[in-house]
This record gives C-alpha cells, structure tokens and sequence, in this order.
C-alpha cells in the first residue's frame, strides 16, 4: 500500500507530550505527568480506577491535570482473582461488578456468555481473548457484570457515558454500534463494567527486566504472520509499513501512549484510520480498520485498542496495515517493535 501526502500534513502537526513514566507499584501518591489518563495510571499502580476516584473526590467526567497529585489508596490494589468453589455454582461476585470463572471441559466462550448472560464481546475484552476466541480447560475468566440503560428523548452518547464514568466507545462496542451512531428514544444499551486488566500486547513480548531504549518504546499493534513488510522509498515499489494479517475482529490496540489526532474513513487508501501522535515527532497508524473505537482528541494509553480489524483498505484483505513515522518520514517498523520470541 503505497502512501500519498497524508502524513505529510500530519508532519505540521504539534507534537504531544513524551510518554509518561511508570509510577511503582508502591506508591502512595502520584504526580500525574503529560499524557497520562486515569485508567492509565490505575492500570500501572495496580489499582482499581474507581478506588482512585473515590479517594481523590473525583467528579465526572473525570479528568486530570498534569501536575495534580492523586492519593493512591494501596487497600484496594488489584488482586489475583481466585477460582470457582464448586464447578456447578455460579461465579462469586468480586470486588467492582466483576466475578471469575473457570473453563471446564466442553466450554466455549459462546456459552459461558449465554449462561452468564453477558455478551461475549464483553468477556472477550475483559480477557483480551482475540478471534476465533479460544479457551482452554482451567483457564480463569474474568466476568464483567453489566448495568442497562434506555435511551430517553434527547439523550446522546456524550451524556449517557458521562453519567455512567464509562468511555462511549466502549459503550458502543458492548452494544454493536459505530462510534457515531445515533440513538432512539426506547433503545436498551448495555453498560460494560470498566477493567483494568494486564494487556499480553503490551507486556509479553518486552522483558520486563530490560531499561527503556528507543528500541522498545513501542509494543506490538497486533499479533499475526507480516504479509508485507517495509520497503524504502529509494525502491521502485516502496511500502511505508507492515500488513500483519489477522482475524476480523481482533482488537488493534496503541503501541505507546499519546493523542489520537486521526479517526475516521480515508478514502483513498486506508479505510478506516487511526492515527496516534506519541510526542517527540512520533506518529503510529493503523489502517484498514473494520470499526474503529477511538476518537479525534481521545487520549489512549499503550495497549488501548484503537479498533478492531477489517479489509476496508486498497487491498481488501483482512488485516492491519501498520505504520511508524518520526518528523513525518516513514520508519521501518520492525527496527521499532520487540523482537518476536
């Protein structure tokens, strides 16, 4: 897929603030740095994100001020959760609406979700469960418990995830609409339960004990075989990216953190684009997309899906076509990301 002057406008573009530094897990206070979100900061400090609310006073819809300090209240931490009791009972509730589950012999995730009334797509993204979402036997399931919500006359999606502290993207995806999608007066909508859960994207494929390089700032988009990888523009057939094939459906999520400048149709070539301003001259872009579940000025953290793949490129193929830029020229992606193991 060649590249037309699309990033070049992006090139004029201010650049945001550099990625935020991890806080440790023992913190009791936290100075919040530029580009950091809440769900971000609970994420890392392993604690539940409306603990920190509750302890700060926060109010809807929630933001937060570079320089702010936020009391870390360390009595809530994150916990592992623990196995069903008994193979017949029903999952315990567990602390925010949340309950587990252990696969037995025969489950399948369709059917967990019908027993437990809780649409799959839910459960599948509490557990970063990709497409054709496989399970396997003793695997522990988180379960999000959900609120419902009807539409009234007049109501918006803006209003409706303001009053539940919920994103509407992820409203939107628990209910099978666009992001720009308009609503009626009567309609069900399920309120997905917001967790803060570990992302294998994100983490696996980095050691954890390895310092912060310009090599490994970023995480892989996706996983999935490259059908076509980067070719300089010094070549006749130059590709300013890579194709990574994968199914539809599966999350596409940000390689680091940073401002979402981009989010919606491209005619020409991409499809369906997101585009991530990172800070420092560094741009990310995800193409072909099949729903993208992000907005223009949304603020995504490393590892927030940014959409879900699809074959609305050029190409018409299923995959995700991914792309590094620094000051707006194209960069070899693969000298980027971490190695493969």
């Amino acid at each position: 897929m060649r590249v037309g002057g699309f990033f070049c406008a992006l090139a004029l573009m201010l650049s945001a603030s550099a990625v935020a530094a991890l806080p440790p897990d023992q913190e009791t206070v936290h100075v919040v740095e530029s580009g950091e979100t809440l769900n971000g900061i609970a994420y890392r400090a392993r604690v539940k994100r409306d603990a920190i609310i509750a302890a700060n006073g926060l109010k809807p819809p929630y933001v937060i001020k570079v320089g702010q300090k936020l009391r870390i209240p360390r009595e809530n931490a994150v916990a592992t959760p623990a196995p069903a009791s008994k193979p017949q009972s029903p999952p315990a509730p567990a602390q925010g609406g949340i309950a587990t589950y252990t696969v037995k012999p025969g489950d399948t995730l369709g059917g967990i979700a019908n027993r437990e009334q809780v649409p799959r797509i839910l459960i599948a993204e509490a557990n970063r469960i990709e497409p054709p979402y496989t399970i396997r036997v003793g695997q522990k399931l988180l379960i999000p418990r959900t609120r419902h919500h009807i539409v009234k006359d007049g109501e918006t999606g803006f209003g409706i995830a303001y009053h539940y502290a919920v994103p509407w993207p992820d409203i939107a995806v628990a209910n099978g609409l666009e992001t720009d999608a308009s609503l009626r007066s009567g309609q069900k909508l399920l309120i997905p339960t917001v967790l803060n859960v570990p992302d294998p994207v994100a983490t696996a494929e980095q050691p954890t004990t390895a310092a912060p390089t310009e090599q490994s700032r970023f995480a892989w988009p996706i996983s999935g075989p490259i059908r076509r990888g980067f070719k300089s523009r010094g070549s006749g057939d130059y590709h300013d990216g890579l194709d990574i094939t994968a199914a539809r459906g599966a999350a596409v999520r940000a390689v680091a953190a940073g401002d979402v400048i981009f989010a919606r149709r491209d005619n020409n070539q991409f499809g369906n684009l997101v585009v991530v301003d990172h800070g420092d001259g560094w741009h990310s872009a995800y193409g072909s997309l099949g729903r993208i579940t992000v907005k223009k000025g949304h603020r995504v953290t490393k590892g927030e899906r940014v959409g879900l793949v699809g074959d609305t490129s050029i190409t018409k193929k299923t995959e995700l076509h991914f792309e590094l830029r620094r000051n707006g020229k194209p960069v070899d992606p693969l000298g980027q990301l971490p190695d493969r193991k």
